[in-house]
């Protein structure tokens, strides 16, 4: 049998299994070909040795381990014959069976012994040293593992996964079925996986009335979980029940009367903000309000203030030779004397200067500084600028993930944070539930610091954090507006400004870091774009795609979007490919730049200097290095870190020639270029612009349509998110 991608089907009982994680049912086992053991691995849970099995998938080969064949499907029935029986029982899979008690049984009952131990336990109680006790619980274990396996043939049907049946069959047992059918909508439920869509699917194969009332509250349920993707933490009543009746395609009155229902045994939270009725999800209501109630505690019981900040601020002034602005001063000394503070500003008004500041006083006070970041990217900055190792919010708060790849964090209420300060950068990039999960760690006398940029955009997760917490006007805000000396010489900085202003750029300056490149044709741009990048900009500055320069654009669609971008780029500047895996919408070669989508706390790296750790996060960027199909093996460099994927892992990974303005943020680069286009009008407006231009360092370039770039500066309209999180700030 050769390894290629034709799908093959293997019929054969299993002899044995190699290795099982029990937490996602990844499995390796050996099964009973025609001339010889046959080793397959994938996602098998609960196959136990004996069992007959059908399994659907590929053959490959492994570097170490030789062939194997890669399940990508399976259906599997209990064993019929004596031998079957035998190794089935003799294997462990039920509880209080070993070996000797398994040859006697199938002696005793034959080919009927897994029968009569399922049906029958009177009859294998009168076995010598077999208590009623032990076969009735013989009989339950054996009923549940026949429930689960016509709980996942039921649910294959609707291309559920055997993962997501044994999830489900946990919580409702042998009565999976049944109330499956009383109920389809129940598999929305957290922890399943399982999308409205499929239990809708469901649900219609069963001639549920399109109205029915459980049908009608998943849709409300559902539309809710669908807007967080969209950033709200709420809906307004009247929008959530015009949204549903036309998912449903049904009358409006319907959706009524299954929200009151809902809203009276508090599936659903219903509050009136602005003298209007809007709609939450209980965990994003809890996490607001939670967010409200602890703000407003440490405004009532701050950490106490360090005396003399004022002669404090004067005396690092006179040792650095720095001469703080007025607004500077007052963030610094509120930040000693106060208990919670935002710092705010565009670029070149100085708030790293401040930042700097603020660490150095609050050590030289005895203060235990902590600082954290949203990204890996974001908490490096950090640490380079102000030279205090930060961490991303998810390391400091101790992550780990569930089987829903959901974070569960070892830091909360009961095991609080060991600082006396917390320093949190980029916070416009931080969601509602990362900032609950972070106040649930802070100790109740320490002292919180945010700092961010409000113009830029708000967090790709639900909420708008920052925005809310500034317009509260409860929170002591301290804006630097200044743009100092030596930043007004960057064109960057002073065009970022008047970008927030509304004002258009200077584009006319040709010798300074802002350059504008006036190009009316999609397919011009995309090539201007490819030639600055494979050529022009290397001969005239020595920057290069892997390292100085990066591509943004607000778009992943079309020619101008990230992904024909990332193929033009990659052909450009790596073309001569030589080991490839396909990755998503991308074939990820070595030597190709690329992008973590997500963090991953379980990745591998090892540096240069010969220390090694684990975690990568979203955001960062690097080299594919090594790519090694046979092995399943997988390596980038990051920096001065080698990371190792596996081929689970490296499904993490997207080419990084061009990403999206959102995907930039918390990010810094050398160079930016920036294709300017007519696109979708959800994506022309003034802060995505203000975003992408303040990612540069040293050098941007836009390249495209002047008017197009005029309509972003002057289009304020922003991307409205429906939130509660100020109004609760706000209440008493």
């Amino acid at each position: 049998m050769t390894n290629n991608e034709q799908l093959f089907e293997i019929n054969g009982q299993v002899e044995s299994v190699i290795y099982r994680n029990e937490e996602n049912g990844y499995t390796v086992l050996e099964l009973s070909g025609d001339e010889a053991l046959i080793t397959a691995t994938g996602i098998m849970p609960l196959v136990s040795v004996g069992e007959s099995v059908k399994l659907f998938g590929v053959f490959k080969n492994h570097a170490t381990y030789g062939e194997q064949f890669a399940v990508s499907a399976f259906e599997r029935s209990m064993p019929e014959n004596l031998d079957g029986i035998l190794k089935y029982l003799s294997s462990g899979a039920i509880k209080g069976i070993g070996p000797s008690t398994a040859r006697r049984l199938v002696l005793e009952f034959g080919s009927d012994t897994l029968n009569v131990l399922e049906n029958d336990p009177l009859r294998v109680a009168k076995l010598k040293s077999i208590s009623l006790k032990k076969a009735l619980e013989i009989s339950k274990q054996l009923k549940a593992a026949i429930g689960i396996r016509e709980l996942m043939v039921y649910l294959a049907a609707y291309s559920v996964s055997a993962n997501a049946a044994v999830r489900i069959w946990k919580k409702y047992g042998n009565n999976a079925i049944v109330a499956i059918e009383e109920n389809p909508y129940v598999l929305c439920e957290e922890g399943f996986g399982i999308s409205f869509e499929t239990a809708d699917m469901i649900a219609l194969a069963q001639n549920t009335p399109q109205d029915a009332r459980v049908r009608v509250r998943a849709a409300l349920a559902f539309v809710l979980k669908h807007n967080q993707l969209n950033g709200h933490t709420c809906l307004p009543m009247n929008k959530l029940i015009e949204a549903t009746a036309g998912l449903l395609e049904i009358e409006p009155v319907s959706c009524e009367a299954a929200l009151k229902e809902m809203t009276d045994d508090n599936s659903l939270i219903c509050e009136t903000l602005d003298e209007k009725e809007f709609i939450f999800l209980p965990s994003l209501y809890n996490g607001e309000t939670y967010i409200a109630a602890r703000m407003k505690m440490l405004l009532r019981y701050p950490a106490p203030a360090i005396d003399g900040a004022q002669e404090k601020i004067a005396a690092v002034e006179k040792e650095t030779g720095i001469e703080y602005a007025d607004l500077q001063k007052k963030a610094i000394s509120d930040a000693l004397t106060t208990g919670l503070l935002i710092l705010t500003g565009g670029p070149g008004t100085g708030k790293t200067t401040t930042l700097n500041a603020i660490i150095r006083l609050l050590k030289e006070s005895g203060q235990k500084v902590s600082l954290c970041a949203p990204t890996g990217r974001a908490a490096q900055r950090m640490t380079a600028v102000t030279g205090v190792e930060a961490k991303t919010i998810h390391r400091m708060l101790e992550v780990s993930y569930d089987i829903e790849d959901k974070p569960v964090f070892k830091r909360n209420e009961r095991n609080l944070l060991n600082t006396d300060a917390l320093i949190v950068d980029e916070v416009s990039m931080v969601d509602t539930a990362l900032l609950e999960s972070l106040m649930r760690a802070l100790p109740l006398s320490c002292r919180l610091i945010l700092v961010g940029d409000s113009n830029q955009l708000p967090s790709v997760g639900a909420g708008n954090v920052l925005h809310d917490l500034i317009a509260s006007d409860i929170i002591p805000v301290v804006t630097l507006n200044e743009i100092f000396r030596q930043s007004m010489q960057s064109l960057i900085v002073t065009n970022a400004h008047k970008i927030i202003q509304g004002v258009m750029p200077d584009i006319r300056v040709r010798d300074n870091d802002f350059f504008f490149m006036p190009d009316y044709n999609q397919e011009s741009i995309a090539a201007t774009v490819g030639d600055l990048c494979a050529r022009r900009l290397k001969n005239a500055y020595g920057y290069n795609l892997h390292e100085n320069i990066q591509v943004l654009s607000p778009t992943r669609k079309g020619v101008l979007g990230t992904y024909e971008l990332n193929n033009r780029l990659q052909a450009l500047v790596n073309p001569n490919p030589s080991r490839g895996v396909k990755v998503g919408f991308y074939t990820l070669y070595e030597g190709d730049k690329v992008m973590q989508s997500r963090n991953n706390y379980d990745i591998l790296w090892n540096k240069d200097s010969g220390e090694y750790g684990e975690g990568v996060f979203n955001g960062d960027i690097g080299v594919m290095i090594e790519v090694n199909n046979a092995s399943k093996i997988y390596k980038v460099r990051f920096d001065d870190r080698i990371a190792t994927y596996d081929h689970e892992s490296v499904g993490d990974l997207e080419l990084a020639y061009a990403c999206t303005v959102h995907k930039s943020q918390g990010n810094e680069f050398d160079c930016v270029i920036l294709p300017m286009f007519r696109g979708a009008p959800q994506l022309m407006y003034r802060n995505l612009l203000y975003t992408a231009v303040t990612r540069a360092k040293k050098m941007l370039i836009i390249i495209g349509d002047e008017s197009a770039l005029r309509y972003m500066v002057e289009n304020n309209r922003r991307i409205g998110r429906y939130t509660g999180l100020k109004t609760f700030l706000m209440r008493d």
